[in-house]
């Protein structure tokens, strides 16, 4: 019996003995950076753009760790179903920091799970990194610190779809900006109402009328009052922000009612999903509008730094080869480089100058970070806004286009010096929902 403790000592011994004698390399790689990642991969959100961003995310963790992982770290992704539901979002963001003791949360596609939930994050002063959700309010005027997002957000895409259509009104609608009359309809959480105010406000300046303004629930089983409420505003044209199935519903009772405009601009999530749309209208998906961080792939790689183009090519390959599909949605692109960004930028130089992956470290190099335009995959830079800003944490350098789907593709209509088609407005005769 007296044996076990010589054997115990003698284990022990050799343990430490192999750990002093492995390579330096190999000790290294046993560190690890746990990330929450946190999508939407069931409800509704997931055919919105949700599983397409969980997509992207983890083609840039898997490259990344199939280079070795960052300054000797390995990622360890831990993936969460936020269900399409707020309260679980949160739940299982506590979880992955209280329990699996993560090192941040990443992703998040719902700006409705990223406010609450971005507020609870700062305030245990955990680290969260926000890859697509897009509402203001996230950070408008919350001086929030250990929040960051590399990401667009929804001042920036109601302002987009009104210059674009200022810049196009007489050009293409044969109208003044002054006599052209739009429609402004919104899901009523963060994103839809913060798209929308920006839609009215940016709108107004440039003096084009506001015929309609109506929120109303994403859960809503019956729009036909909304849609009796558009015919007598007589708009020519409409701008939509929805998720899905509340789109696939709109466009369905607006048939059934018989309702004729000259053009529809939405505002990402469902709007952005070609495949989705396509399979719910059919050819009457053509010349839908949308606005939304370019999909890197339409990007000429010659705009961009050296090196972007063929990164874009390898997660355009990888998604198709996990898909199977031809269609590469915006938010692929918003997964990928958002985290991109993380794992090659703000995560070495949290732990190569600040010393480690605590949230503080992490803090100090997300304030650190300084890419300037076309240094990303998306073509826009990154800087973060600092503390005391009323958007502290959000990136000044973010910017969206406007894209519309024309002959199966889709292209970019604005701004002008990223245009791969020229816009087609009004909509042509023969389109189903043309008033023409």
């Amino acid at each position: 019996m007296r044996a076990q403790p010589i054997v115990i000592r003698a284990l022990a011994a050799a343990i430490v003995a192999a750990a002093l004698i492995a390579p330096p390399q190999a000790q290294a790689q046993r560190k690890e950076v746990k990330i929450g990642v946190i999508y939407d991969y069931t409800g509704p959100f997931a055919a919105g753009g949700s599983q397409a961003a969980a997509i992207g995310t983890k083609i840039a963790i898997d490259m990344i760790n199939e280079q070795g992982g960052v300054e000797g770290y390995k990622i360890v992704p831990i993936y969460a179903d936020a269900q399409s539901k707020a309260e679980v979002a949160i739940n299982e963001a506590t979880r992955l920091l209280d329990q699996e003791k993560v090192n941040l949360v990443m992703g998040l596609y719902s700006s409705a799970h990223c406010v609450p939930l971005a507020q609870k994050v700062d305030a245990a002063k955990k680290f969260m990194w926000a890859n697509v959700c897009t509402a203001s309010s996230v950070f408008k005027g919350k001086n929030l610190r250990y929040v960051f997002r590399p990401q667009v957000h929804t001042d920036q895409f109601g302002a987009a779809s009104c210059t674009f259509l200022n810049e196009n009104a007489k050009a293409k609608l044969q109208k003044d900006p002054k006599d052209l009359k739009v429609a402004i309809l919104y899901e009523d959480g963060p994103y839809g109402a913060g798209v929308a105010a920006a839609n009215e406000e940016v709108c107004k300046k440039y003096g084009i009328k506001v015929a309609l303004k109506e929120g109303y629930s994403a859960t809503a089983p019956d729009l036909s009052s909304l849609v009796t409420k558009l015919r007598r505003a007589r708009a020519d044209v409409i701008l939509h922000t929805g998720y899905n199935p509340d789109i696939t519903l709109f466009w369905r009772q607006a048939r059934e009612q018989g309702l004729k405009w000259a053009a529809l601009i939405g505002h990402g999530a469902g709007y952005s999903q070609y495949d989705k749309l396509r399979e719910a209208f059919g050819q009457d998906s053509e010349y839908i509008g949308t606005v939304d961080p370019v999909p890197a792939q339409l990007l000429d790689p010659k705009t961009l730094a050296p090196g972007m183009g063929k990164l874009i090519q390898e997660m355009v390959k990888r998604y198709r080869a996990e898909t199977k599909a031809d269609a590469i949605p915006p938010h692929v692109s918003m997964g990928f480089n958002q985290t991109w960004i993380f794992l090659t930028d703000v995560l070495p130089r949290a732990i190569k100058k600040y010393g480690g992956v605590d949230p503080e470290a992490l803090r100090k190099s997300a304030l650190d970070t300084d890419i300037p335009d076309g240094g990303t995959i998306q073509g826009y830079g990154v800087k973060f806004h600092p503390p005391g800003d009323e958007m502290s944490g959000q990136n000044e350098r973010s910017s969206p286009v406007v894209m519309q789907y024309i002959n199966g593709k889709t292209e970019i209509v604005w701004p002008a010096r990223l245009r791969t088609a020229e816009p087609v407005l009004p909509w042509p005769k023969s389109h189903s929902y043309s008033n023409q």
